[in-house]
C-alpha cells in the first residue's frame, strides 16, 4: 500500500493507518472477507491529503451496499452526532447505558446544594453508589471538552456533597461519584484536572476499558440513528419522543404509531434493527419471535 497522509476533523494531518481502519471495520461486525473487500474497493481512491471524513463516507457507502447491519454499527459515532442540538437525547442515551449496568436512573433532577439548587442531567443509584452525571454533548466532530467543564462541574458536585454531608441519612451508606460524560474527547488539562479532583471522566475513547464506545459495544445499546432504513426526519420524530435505542424498534409499538409507516417499511426497519443487534434469528415475516 502506498504511503499517504490524511486530514483529521481537527485539521491535523497524520499518516494513513490501514490497520486502524481494518480494526474499526471489525468492531462493526465485519468478517475478514468483508473487511478485505471494503479495503480493496477503497484503495483505488487513496490520495494524499484526503480527509478521514471522506474515507469514512466511502467505507459506509460500501458497507451499506454489501451488508446494511454492519453499516449501521460502523456509523455508531456519527449516529450519536445525529442526536441533534439540544443534548437531551444524549442524556437519555447515557441514562440507558447506566440502567443497563444495573443502576436505577432519573433524568434532569433538581438537587439541593448548600448554596443553590442544581439540575443534574442523570442521577444513578445502586446499592453501593450514588452517581451524579453531567453530560456534555457535542453535535460536531472534532469538538473538545476543555478544562473549564470539569472546573465548573466540580464546583457543583462539591456544593451537592457539602449538603449531603451536612444532612446525612443514617440508612444511606452509598459512596458518591461525580461523572462527566462526553461523546467526543477531553483536552489533556481537563483529564489532568479530572484525575486530580477525583472526577470520573468518560469520553468516546477514554478511559481504556470503560470508554463510552466500549460501554456501548459491551451492552449492544446502539442508537436508532444508526439505522439506514429510517430518514433523518423520521429519526428526529422518534428522538423528540425520547426514543433513542435500536432495541425499541425490534417490534411494533409506540415508534410505529408515531411514524405511520407502511407494513413493508415497518418490517424493513424491524429487520435491520434485529440484525444490527445480532437478533437475526428472532425476526421472521415482519415480526419478532
Amino acid at each position: 500500500m502506498k504511503y499517504f497522509e490524511v486530514r483529521k476533523s481537527s485539521g491535523e494531518t497524520e499518516p494513513f493507518d490501514e490497520e486502524k481502519l481494518r480494526r474499526s471495520l471489525r468492531r462493526s461486525g465485519a468478517d475478514e472477507l468483508l473487511v478485505d473487500q471494503v479495503m480493496t474497493e477503497l484503495s483505488v481512491h487513496w490520495q494524499d491529503g484526503m480527509s478521514t471524513k471522506s474515507i469514512f463516507k466511502r467505507a459506509f457507502k460500501l458497507l451499506k451496499r454489501l451488508h446494511r447491519p454492519t453499516a449501521g454499527r460502523y456509523t455508531l459515532k456519527k449516529a450519536i452526532f445525529e442526536f441533534g442540538n439540544t443534548g437531551f437525547p444524549f442524556e437519555v442515551y447515557v441514562s440507558e447505558i447506566l440502567r443497563n449496568r444495573g443502576f436505577e436512573v432519573e433524568i434532569r433532577q433538581m438537587l439541593p446544594g448548600v448554596c443553590i439548587r442544581h439540575e443534574m442531567d442523570v442521577v444513578a443509584k445502586n446499592e453501593e453508589l450514588l452517581v451524579w452525571v453531567e453530560c456534555k454533548y457535542h453535535p460536531l466532530a472534532g469538538s473538545v471538552s476543555n478544562v473549564k467543564i470539569p472546573l465548573y462541574v466540580h464546583s457543583r458536585f462539591r456544593d451537592l456533597e457539602q449538603q449531603r454531608d451536612a444532612n446525612p441519612h443514617p440508612a444511606d451508606k452509598r459512596a458518591v461519584q461525580g461523572w462527566i460524560v462526553t461523546n467526543t474527547r477531553f483536552s489533556d488539562d481537563a483529564l489532568q484536572y479530572g484525575r486530580c479532583a477525583g472526577l470520573h471522566l468518560v469520553g468516546w475513547n477514554y478511559p481504556s476499558g470503560s470508554s463510552l464506545r466500549e460501554m456501548v459495544d459491551e451492552a449492544g445499546l446502539h442508537p436508532l440513528t444508526c439505522l439506514t432504513t429510517l430518514s433523518r426526519r423520521e429519526k428526529d420524530a422518534l428522538l423528540e419522543q425520547n426514543l433513542v435505542l435500536c432495541r425499541s424498534l425490534t417490534k411494533p409499538g409506540k415508534w410505529s404509531d408515531i411514524l405511520h409507516l407502511s407494513a413493508d417499511r415497518t418490517a424493513a426497519v424491524m429487520r435491520e434493527a434485529c440484525e444490527l443487534l445480532g437478533m437475526q434469528g428472532e425476526f421472521s415475516g415482519g415480526r419478532t419471535l
